[in-house]
């Protein structure tokens, strides 16, 4: 016999959103892995992968929405958001 449980419609698209952020953060590790693997510098593969995704940003967005994303993201950064030593409490 099988569970049946149920969630509301934006708790699930929102499990499911952060489902599929979890898989591209592990291709996007891998990646990393296999290009220092290879011999290509962090700062390298950092600036090619800023740029693919600023790329493909404007692409589906639009550059004042792309812009707009840019911001957000400079916040996060002067926050310590990505920060590797950044403790939550």
């Amino acid at each position: 016999m099988t569970q049946n449980t149920h969630y509301p419609a934006g708790d699930l698209d929102e499990l499911i959103v952060q489902e599929k952020m979890q898989v591209a953060l592990e291709y996007q590790t891998d990646a990393w892995a296999e290009g220092v693997a290879e011999g290509i510098e962090p700062e390298i593969l950092a600036d090619a992968a800023v740029t693919m995704a600023l790329k493909e940003t404007v692409r589906l967005l639009g550059e004042e929405r792309a812009d707009h994303l840019i911001s957000e993201m400079r916040q996060r950064v002067l926050s310590g958001e990505f920060s590797p030593d950044r403790t939550l409490q």
